[in-house]
């Protein structure tokens, strides 16, 4: 399976925002966050790093 999990920064640390990530778009200032599963989520962040082989997404609010 090719989906990732989504984490955003915190205080330092990584807080899990949603598992199985299988879409994840740019959208005005948010990033638009949609599972495998059709649970979706908008949070106010960029994309800090991608590691596809650890299927992570960390993100950093902005």
């Amino acid at each position: 399976m090719c989906e990732s999990n989504a984490y955003i920064l915190k205080d330092g640390r990584e807080e899990l925002v949603l598992e199985s990530v299988d879409v994840l778009e740019n959208q005005e200032g948010q990033v638009k966050l949609i599972s495998m599963f059709g649970e979706e989520e908008k949070i106010k962040a960029r994309v800090k790093t991608l590691s596809l082989v650890d299927h992570k997404i960390i993100l950093e609010p902005v």
